[in-house]
């Protein structure tokens, strides 16, 4: 078993996080559910071993554990882009990144152990793709692989299921539930009450750095102050902090983004095959598909990033890509957010730099801050409860408080086309519905219209008006399905 007591966990030098008592025992299944910035991956950490311990008594007779976290996933993809040293090969250079097998026996070299957790796990078609090129969806299962090869006899998982379509969610609780059968002690840290799997027996409560509640399921979820939690439907309307200087208002005649027989392709594998797609000025778009689909690749055709995007007969904003205009050109008129965005995020700086970096549209400042744009800046910044952090540096941020910092970024500048890639990762309940509330006010007070990506159908916002659905073929290709909500 795993007992802590009287446990006080370092985070920084004026913050501690608190256990008072916590049993885990072996061959349980743990979840522990709380808010952005309430200590969930400094308690994970705590489990795993690896946070500093100021006082208290632990006692670990777990012989073999294994962690897995957003920042091991960040930092090993991190490493990946950065063996080449850059995201684009020239012509005859090879591509040095590790495949989905090297990922997995790199710690542990074992073909047919790899090969048995693959199929248990449905990537063993993965296994010679490099690992840089996978969906978030597949990534995560490669790590868990990675985890299982070492046969450990205690898994904590941190967010283990955000950013994955239903199916996959699905399939990864049902193969935790299968290792729980087989006595592996199964502890998973969430912010969704509603992700909770159905073979979890305990659970436990976080908040403001401190484990409140530990019991078993059944009790915890009836305790009336988590009902309230769980089931949060609404938060108070809070007016959004104006734009420094709102994009110039187009007209309605002219359709925001039009796409006519799109095609991307990688190493004559099709991601993106005959899409045309219109996007008509007031139109709210959501997106919806498998891992791996190319919706992200969608996404990047349309702000610029991605280099098949001047192959593409593309128009945004009425002007054709490729005409002449600058990157800078089509940026001044979008708003975005993405894991991707998230990893590109590695520069050193502070809090509030991040989000005076969303009126530039730039990785970092390298320009003026003007006095309005700073005063916008810390009207967000108390929005999002973290004025008194501006000065600090992002990376010290938790996860969730990291990503709530960039939708404000993409938000500041009240953009023509907010481009959200699954924006809600790492956040909890009560941050979900209030971006959620965010982006409904932006949308229907101002000029701003939405594309947004997301796995979870109660994630989007009331907004939407349209649906662009990848529809997956017998050939792993996929067909487009277009519908015009109600």
């Amino acid at each position: 078993m795993l007992h802590i007591e009287h446990a006080h966990y370092k985070i920084n030098d004026h913050k501690v996080f608190v256990i008072e008592s916590l049993t885990i025992n072996q061959g349980h299944s743990v979840a522990f559910v709380g808010r952005n910035g309430s200590g969930k991956s400094v308690l994970a950490k705590a489990l795993a071993g690896e946070q500093p311990l100021l006082s208290g008594n632990v006692i670990n007779d777990f012989k073999s554990i294994a962690y897995i976290s957003f920042e091991q996933l960040q930092k090993l993809i991190d490493e990946e882009w950065k063996r080449n040293n850059t995201d684009m090969l020239s012509e005859g250079e090879n591509d040095t990144g590790l495949t989905t097998s090297q990922i997995i026996q790199e710690i542990k070299a074992d073909d047919e152990r790899c090969l048995q957790l693959a199929k248990q796990f449905g990537i063993s078609q993965l296994l010679t793709r490099k690992f840089k090129y996978l969906s978030t969806g597949e990534t995560r299962k490669t790590l868990i692989c990675k985890a299982l090869m070492s046969n450990p006899d205690l898994l904590i998982l941190d967010e283990p299921f955000d950013g994955l379509d239903i199916l996959s969610r699905e399939n990864l609780a049902d193969k935790l539930g299968e290792l729980s059968k087989q006595g592996v002690t199964i502890v998973l840290v969430l912010n969704r009450f509603n992700e909770i799997p159905i073979f979890i027996e305990e659970i436990g409560l976080l908040v403001e750095c401190q484990l409140l509640k530990f019991g078993s399921k059944a009790t915890i979820l009836n305790d009336e102050t988590v009902k309230q939690l769980a089931d949060l439907e609404s938060l108070p309307n809070v007016p959004l902090p104006d734009a420094d200087v709102p994009p110039d208002a187009l007209s309605n005649e002219i359709d925001r983004v039009v796409l006519n027989n799109g095609y991307v392709h990688y190493d004559d594998k099709a991601i993106i095959d005959g899409l045309t797609w219109r996007v008509k000025a007031g139109e709210n778009w959501q997106i919806v598909g498998p891992n791996g689909a190319g919706k992200s690749t969608l996404l990047s055709l349309i702000t610029g990033d991605h280099p098949q995007g001047y192959s593409n007969d593309l128009t945004l904003f009425g002007r054709k890509r490729g005409s002449g205009e600058t990157i800078w050109d089509i940026k001044k008129h979008i708003g975005y957010v993405s894991s991707s965005l998230h990893l590109d995020y590695r520069v050193s700086s502070s809090v509030k730099t991040v989000l005076v970096s969303g009126f530039f549209d730039s990785i970092g400042v390298y320009q003026a801050t003007s006095d309005r744009q700073a005063k916008l800046a810390d009207e967000w910044l108390k929005l999002l409860g973290l004025y008194t952090q501006a000065d600090k540096p992002f990376q010290s941020l938790s996860w969730g408080q990291q990503r709530l910092v960039l939708i404000a970024r993409a938000l500041v500048k009240h953009p023509t086309l907010l481009i959200l890639d699954e924006p809600l990762q790492g956040l909890d309940h009560l941050n979900r519905e209030l971006v959620k509330g965010w982006i409904d006010r932006l949308i229907n007070e101002g000029n701003t219209q939405l594309l947004f990506v997301s796995h979870h159908a109660e994630d989007a916002p009331k907004c939407i008006t349209h649906r662009l659905t990848f529809v997956p073929n017998f050939d792993l290709s996929y067909q487009y399905q277009f519908e015009t909500l109600n």
